[in-house]
């Protein structure tokens, strides 16, 4: 099982993105830590205002050059829009990595970021499946493991969450039918 794992996680995280719909512009960034050996890491994610994911990536550190990183990250996603708004928490290397990333025109600068500790309360609670299926799992031995790993729960919670065009949320069969055809084989 690992070894599938390993092997096609990151496969339909790759080939669910064209499938998903178009997020909301009103952004909510957070980030939260997954044990990885004997340390913790960072895992940043990125929903808009409705829940739906946009993106996330493992940084092994929490500082500007992370959020950075994370910021011209979520402006590649192909099912993005241009956001007029960021919440974030009271994490101090937000604010530097928004204007480094709206100097670097990275961020559009009509984006305005928000540091307000309740408007994240629809990550916080997203957090949630994220770290259930990561406790079932105990502990990764390396990053790239973890990261692998991580891609595969992100893609199967987006699938989950109905973000896929013309799938709804609640229709497993579906999701299931859905899946094999990215892989284009016969139910």
């Amino acid at each position: 099982m690992w070894r599938w794992v390993q092997r096609y996680a990151p496969e339909i995280n790759k080939r669910v993105r064209p499938h998903l719909k178009l997020s909301g512009t009103s952004y909510r960034v957070d980030e939260t830590y997954i044990k990885v050996g004997k340390e913790y890491k960072y895992l940043y994610r990125a929903v808009d205002k409705d829940g739906n994911t946009i993106e996330f990536m493992l940084s092994a550190k929490r500082d500007v050059l992370a959020a950075k990183r994370f910021f011209k990250k979520v402006m590649r996603a192909d099912h993005r829009r241009l956001p007029f708004s960021i919440s974030v928490d009271k994490n101090a290397a937000y604010p530097d990595a928004f204007t480094a990333s709206q100097d670097e025109k990275v961020l559009p600068q009509d984006c305005r970021l928000r540091r307000v500790k309740y408007l994240n309360n629809i990550i916080e609670q997203d957090h949630r499946f994220v770290k259930k299926k990561v406790r079932a799992a105990q502990c990764f031995k390396s990053f790239y493991t973890a990261e692998r790993t991580l891609e595969g729960i992100e893609a199967v919670n987006m699938i989950r969450k109905g973000q896929v065009k013309r799938l709804r949320g609640s229709d497993a069969r579906g999701q299931a039918q859905f899946v094999l055809s990215l892989f284009h084989v016969a139910a």
